[in-house]
């Protein structure tokens, strides 16, 4: 196991204030809702709930300080070590102590929140380039409302939970820890429902299905997720869990992206690569339908590039845009008539270049 403050990231002798600081800068790195699915995250959020728990109560401090985890093993501070099973423990106990941040509940116990859901959503690579509103049908559990969330029965209503005290939290032994899990008998409710409501049956929360718009914002990229607080599934306390908006982003064979840059491959003829010219391209610009003209400077050679500086992709919450990287692609014609052939040879002659291939002739010495 780490050093606790190794953990916080502070030194021994660091004031409760400090302690505080340091575990709430951990906990907003690691907090679930910006890492969500995040195993890594998780652990060390919890290790940091754990580290804080210990050396935020000054007993346990002491016992540690002085004999390490064997102080707390040995019960040191009136009661030993503690730790966190899950998540939502680390929530129903430090939950007062950051208000909004964790929920936004600044006394009392943290009501279980709704399953999070998730749902996919196609988009075409202009959508994605240039954002766009998209409607999603999402089938969740809402409130139910005959007993407005309460599961009981009309002229009942429920009652606090015996196992937990109403507390929606038990603890027990677990080896040397004191562990803090969710109540099985209320399932972190903190109440039982004696008369069940006869439309939910108890449950406090009916499916349905709705359809939900999500804002897409410019310069979203294959693969990312966008969050909606709050339109998961309701929990058993009224709390609402989240909707994570996977995004899918389809191809364009104009482009390809990188980043916040797009490459266009654009072919040019040997002639007009070797005495210039002009050549028209696909922009960004009209939802990926706009054009523009550029000049290609005599001697262009395969896979040179232009760069139009800022006519990328937008970047995401923040202000600019990408580059577009134009490259060019030499293309060699495979059959050339009599009389090209004829001018080509005389360029090769003209040029000095004396190891090309002869003409083909006949028996009589005629060209083929």
């Amino acid at each position: 196991m780490r050093d606790l403050y190794e953990v916080l990231g502070v030194e021994r002798g660091a004031s409760q204030a400090d302690l505080k600081k340091a575990y709430r800068r951990l906990a907003q790195q690691y907090h679930p809702d910006k890492c969500p699915g995040d195993k890594s995250a998780e652990d060390k959020f919890k290790e940091a709930a754990n580290a804080y728990q210990i050396l935020s109560d000054d007993d346990q401090r002491a016992a540690y300080d002085r004999f390490g985890f064997d102080g707390l093993r040995r019960g040191g501070g009136g009661g030993g070590g503690a730790g966190f099973s899950n998540v939502e423990d680390i929530f129903s106990a430090f939950g007062d102590l950051f208000g909004d941040f964790f929920g936004g509940r600044t006394s009392g116990r943290r009501q279980a929140r709704g399953a999070d859901l998730r749902v996919d959503l196609e988009l075409a690579f202009a959508e994605a380039v240039w954002g766009c509103t998209k409607d999603v049908k999402v089938t969740r559990d809402i409130a139910c409302g005959t007993c407005h969330g309460s599961g009981a029965a009309a002229g009942s209503k429920p009652e606090a939970c015996r196992g937990c005290g109403g507390k929606g939290q038990v603890v027990h032994a677990q080896g040397f820890f004191m562990v803090q899990t969710t109540c099985p008998q209320c399932r972190g409710a903190g109440k039982v429902v004696k008369e069940p409501c006869e439309d939910c049956r108890g449950r406090g929360v009916k499916p349905e299905t709705s359809t939900m718009t999500v804002t897409v914002p410019a310069g979203v990229d294959d693969g990312q997720t966008l969050r909606l607080a709050g339109k998961g599934e309701t929990g058993p306390g009224g709390a609402t869990g989240h909707l994570y908006v996977v995004l899918h982003v389809q191809g364009d064979e104009r482009f390809r992206r990188e980043g916040d840059d797009i490459l266009t491959e654009v072919p040019v003829s040997f002639v007009k690569a070797a005495l210039g010219g002009e050549v028209e391209i696909y922009t960004l610009e009209d939802k990926c339908q706009g054009s523009a003209t550029i000049d290609i400077k005599p001697g262009t050679q395969p896979g040179d590039v232009i760069v139009r500086r800022g006519q990328g992709v937008p970047r995401v919450g923040e202000s600019g845009r990408g580059d577009h990287v134009v490259q060019f692609r030499v293309e060699i014609p495979k059959k050339l008539s009599a009389r090209q052939e004829e001018l080509l040879r005389e360029l090769a002659t003209e040029l000095g270049d004396e190891h090309v291939r002869p003409e083909k002739r006949g028996l009589f010495g005629r060209k083929k």
